[in-house]
């Protein structure tokens, strides 16, 4: 769909408000109840609505939903192969280190698996999988003040091994 404005000189390009930011996330799951269990119980995300075995809508704090699962298109589907387009990973931002340190806690008491986790300069994160392949951050950034700067002002982020030893020692 293209619109025009008749008679309207050309605009710059429309550059997003900063106040922006991701509201909500929908997932094609291929079974509802798997990934409920990884969202609601290992993630930890608290079902706001349900919609019988079709759809189920979680948030952290109350919010209408972050993550919504669903499989309208996806009952009894494969995940989407490597070497192809999609999502990489949703990116759930926690408020702290100390959550981070006690979302790994619960990732390792369970047993689930870790694909990486990196500290960028910026922010720290956790890298994994939910059951239908989807990839999931689990991440906290650093103060702003704390961000690593190049001699210009610009951020230099990184990707380093994140210590989850000591991270760990942190879940309290």
């Amino acid at each position: 769909m293209s619109l025009t404005i008749e008679g309207e000189a050309p605009i710059a390009p429309y550059v997003m408000p900063a106040g922006a930011h991701i509201g909500h996330v929908h997932l094609k799951v291929a079974e509802l109840e798997r990934s409920l269990r990884f969202w609601r119980d290992l993630i930890g995300l608290e079902v706001q609505q349900r919609i019988g075995d079709q759809a189920v809508f979680l948030s952290a704090g109350g919010y209408h939903h972050h993550i919504a699962l669903n499989t309208w298109e996806s009952a009894g589907g494969s995940p989407p192969g490597f070497g192809t387009t999609g999502l990489y990973h949703v990116a759930l931002l926690l408020p702290d280190r100390a959550a981070l340190a006690r979302a790994l806690r619960q990732l390792v008491q369970a047993g689930w698996p870790l694909e990486g986790a990196s500290d960028h300069g910026v922010s720290e994160a956790l890298y994994l999988r939910d059951p239908d392949g989807n990839g999931v951050e689990l991440y906290r950034d650093r103060p702003q003040a704390d961000w690593p700067r190049g001699a210009d002002g610009k951020l230099v982020m990184c990707t380093k091994r994140l210590d989850l030893k000591a991270l760990l020692a942190e879940a309290g």
